[in-house]
């Protein structure tokens, strides 16, 4: 959209009330950048409010065709409705999540089948909030071509969605409101230029989001689930990592793409179990500090396991501290996780300094990563910008960073492994909202590399077949992938 005196005076009003600020902030994603968007002010200024819902409608009534409004939950809720009464344009509302009562849907309101919805935001990233809204609609039927933002911040979120069908019409984008706010003497030139660096160094590939819009036809949208990938000997050759070779290596002389999580109490009790189960598995997934009886022999006799079965043992500490504390938990106190765990995974809430303290200590002893970039119980927060910054950290860091701790394929680089728990041969949830998936499921239709089992496993009455059952399980959708 063109700059005409309106949006001029409209990006004045937004920095005066401080919805746009500039300086050094540390997003809920980790990143640091040099700019901060805090538009859910503008619901306490009535004026700004309709001014931005008519700049909003101005920017999409022109040329696109549509019956419905969509506003992305939250923010961008108000805008839509704003635009919705005075336009007389009927209106849906997406829920974050379906409710356990009631109707149990997923999008309120009033609509017929085929009927073209635009989707209202406040800010665009990588695109994903857009992306998980149109699935959604497409889901019940409504086509999503289109959708308008407020402020484009110019980071691959307007290529993302192009390349998923839906045209993104912007008010704003970051570029121009940094100049302008420079043209009204309210920012420096030096801020105008960290703003364009801050752009360039971070931008979000379309392959970085892996939510996929489901198509109306529905015998394209079943072919599209399989898709064919590397087999795990080719993968191998493109993966880099030390640790992602040698477990791409397990997986293609095992034939098992099958992590167990051993989360009992007893020394004694992981080891009955790692010997019965080691020899259907590419990683023993462990919790120590839940050890009623952690010692050092029984490291040793774990690593004995580890070699005799070829598998490799994975620590499932999940640091999320500063860089200096990370460091300690990580190479000292009576676990010493660094000397005897081939993978440990960790949180990207503090940023790059956790993936770099621990890098410090895992990198010389040839130790992976994985990042949490999804989790599987209900209503966690890991989605949307904080997955997207993710999988940019992983990229700053794939020395040390080979994957990802995923419910779905999150990056489309091949060097990056996907590991996903919550796996049970039956679709459900326990009574603490984890959220269980089918095997299937997790590597045809979601794109992800391992499968991630433990009460399905060790509860069972018989924990050997039942390991042989997910193995297979898992193995043959696997095989579904690369045909």
């Amino acid at each position: 959209m063109e700059c005409t005196t309106n949006t001029r005076k409209l990006i004045v009003d937004l920095f005066e009330i401080n919805a746009l600020k500039f300086g050094k902030f540390t997003l809920k994603s980790g990143i640091e950048s040099p700019v901060y968007f805090d538009l859910r002010v503008i619901v306490s200024y009535p004026a700004i409010m309709e001014k931005v819902s008519d700049l909003l409608w101005d920017a999409v009534t022109s040329d696109v065709e549509f019956k419905h409004l969509c506003g992305v939950p939250y923010t961008a809720l108000p805008l839509a409705t704003c635009m919705a009464v005075k336009y007389n344009k009927p209106m849906l509302i997406r829920r974050k999540e379906a409710k356990d009562y009631g109707t149990k849907k997923m999008i309120e309101g009033v609509f017929v089948e085929g009927d073209k919805c635009l989707i209202v935001e406040d800010v665009v990233t990588s695109g994903t909030s857009v992306m998980e809204t149109a699935q959604s609609l497409d889901q019940v039927g409504l086509k999503v071509t289109d959708a308008v933002v407020l402020l484009n911040r110019e980071q691959g979120g307007k290529n993302m969605l192009a390349s998923n069908g839906i045209q993104l019409h912007s008010v704003l984008k970051l570029s121009q409101v940094s100049k302008i706010l420079e043209q009204e003497g309210k920012l420096s030139k030096e801020v105008v230029d960290e703003v364009e660096q801050f752009i360039v160094k971070n931008q979000f590939q379309n392959g970085a989001v892996a939510l996929k819009r489901k198509q109306e036809n529905k015998e394209e949208s079943e072919k599209k689930k399989i898709k064919q990938r590397l087999t795990y000997k080719d993968r191998k050759e493109v993966c880099c990592h030390i640790v992602a070779q040698k477990l791409l290596d397990i997986m293609e002389k095992k034939s098992t793409n099958l992590a167990f999580s051993v989360d009992v109490t007893k020394c004694q009790e992981v080891l009955k179990l790692a010997e019965l189960i080691g020899p259907y598995i590419c990683i023993l997934k462990t919790h120590v500090d839940i050890l009623e009886d952690f010692n050092q022999d029984f490291i040793k006799s774990l690593q004995a396991l580890a070699d005799k079965h070829q598998f490799l043992l994975f620590e499932d500490r999940k640091y999320g501290d500063i860089g200096n504390t990370v460091k300690l938990q990580y190479g000292s106190g009576m676990y010493k996780t660094s000397e005897w765990a081939h993978i440990i995974n960790a949180h990207t809430v503090p940023g790059d300094g956790v993936v770099k303290g621990l890098k410090e200590i895992g990198l010389p002893k040839e130790r992976g990563c994985l990042l949490i970039g999804q989790m599987s119980s209900k209503g966690n927060l890991a989605t949307g910008s904080y997955t997207d910054a993710s999988v940019l950290m992983a990229e700053n860091h794939s020395d040390f960073v080979f994957g990802f701790i995923s419910t779905s394929q999150i990056s489309q680089n091949p060097k990056f492994l996907h590991m996903t728990p919550g796996v049970k041969m039956a679709v459900g949830k326990d009574n603490l909202e984890q959220q269980y998936l089918t095997p299937e499921e997790v590597i045809v239709n979601r794109g992800s590399d391992i499968i991630i089992v433990g009460r399905g496993i060790y509860q069972a009455d018989d924990p050997v077949k039942t390991a042989i059952a997910y193995r297979e399980a898992g193995y043959n959708a696997y095989l579904q992938t690369i045909v």
